[in-house]
């Protein structure tokens, strides 16, 4: 049997990895700035890390939700202390699309409503109603395109009541970074309007954080830039496991749960839970909401040496640096001739910078001379 081949590769296979490095079959040492699409968050390897994952496999590794799960309990409890959204409601799965289904469905069964309000350029996962709000038409077939979805210019308020006045909508999903799109950041107008816009019209407000939660902006959630919001429906995922799968939403004390409503085979599982409980004990332990903001402000003094650089998008470590010419080129040059591995955006002008919340000031140094020798 072979693959199936829906993955364009670079010829690089990492076997192993330490904090914000990575190294392949060949003993070659990358520095790692994007995590993996972000996932990284608290270092390859890091020992809290596999401490816990392999205490848990030692003990139980699986079981279903059927049972009782005190670490469930305890994740819930330590994300809700760390994210100050401490009366929000857990509900654990797999993935940054599975959480975003979750989220939508949860939408349309509180009010009866189907339609989705999302916005161009956005990415919200690869998964039935997910990928229907995911302005990608490449990815969506046609049992996708069968979900009734909207999709508006960010920033546009004026667009955005004029659908809600319809009064068939269920929910408005949002990145506030846009991450796929292009690190695309509207203002606090547009923010604050469509929030008090989804509860004038009877919509969900949905805030997917599958890539800028858990601390990559600094803050531990994007949204928290925005002090007047408060989300129904709060969607996480990649970071939340520094690599081991595990998604989820958060709901508002206002939604009651119902057996049945929601569920999941995998989701929540021990191990999950065990390396979910690890990320955020390094998160506050080691200060790395306060990292990504101190290295981010660094980072963005650095590329301002940089003439090339056309614009610096993003907050803490989710960063972009945008030029005036497709960055293919420079992403290879930097991953073979430099070992630097950073990412893509349907900006091809883009190059997405994600690292480990532990990066420190001279891997930024290192990825900065590597730029400047290319340039």
């Amino acid at each position: 049997m072979k693959l199936f081949d829906v993955y364009p590769l670079y010829n690089i296979t990492p076997v192993a990895g330490k904090d914000v490095y990575v190294y392949d079959d060949k003993n070659e040492q990358y520095l790692d700035l994007y995590g993996g699409h972000a996932v990284i968050s608290i270092g390859h390897t890091h020992p809290t890390y596999v401490e816990k994952i392999t205490t848990q496999l030692n003990q139980l590794g699986f079981y279903s939700n059927a049972i009782q799960n005190p670490i469930q309990v305890e994740l819930a409890e330590k994300l809700g202390k760390l994210s100050g959204c401490d009366d929000y409601n857990l509900f654990l799965c797999n993935s940054g699309a599975e959480a975003n289904e979750n989220a939508l469905k949860l939408a349309s069964f509180e009010t009866n409503k189907a339609r989705v309000i999302s916005f161009k350029n956005a990415f919200h996962g690869r998964t039935s109603a997910a990928v229907a709000t995911t302005d990608n038409p490449s990815i969506n077939a046609p049992i996708n395109k069968q979900q009734a979805v909207t999709f508006l210019p960010l920033g546009d308020l004026e667009a955005l009541e004029k659908e809600l006045q319809k009064g068939d909508v269920c929910a408005i999903i949002i990145e506030f970074i846009q991450g796929v799109g292009g690190l695309d950041e509207s203002t606090p107008e547009f923010y604050e309007g469509a929030f008090l816009l989804a509860k004038k019209y009877e919509a969900f407000f949905i805030a997917d954080e599958v890539q800028a939660g858990y601390g990559r902006t600094g803050q531990f959630f994007a949204f928290q830039k925005y002090p007047s919001i408060v989300p129904d429906v709060i969607s996480i995922a990649k970071g939340m496991g520094n690599g081991f799968p595990i998604g989820g939403i958060l709901s508002h004390p206002n939604i009651k749960a119902k057996y049945g409503m929601l569920g999941t085979t995998f989701g929540g599982n021990h191990l999950a839970c065990a390396a979910g409980l690890a990320v955020l004990e390094v998160i506050e332990k080691e200060n790395l909401m306060q990292n990504a903001t101190e290295i981010g402000a660094y980072f963005a003094e650095k590329a301002k040496e940089l003439p090339q650089v056309k614009n610096i998008k993003g907050r803490g470590l989710m960063l972009g640096l945008e030029f005036d010419f497709d960055t293919a080129d420079l992403r290879k040059k930097l991953i073979y001739d430099k070992k630097i591995f950073t990412g893509s955006a349907n900006n091809k002008n883009l190059i997405r910078i994600l690292p480990p919340l532990t990066i420190q000031k001279k891997h930024i140094d290192e990825f900065f001379e590597a730029l400047k020798s290319l340039l």
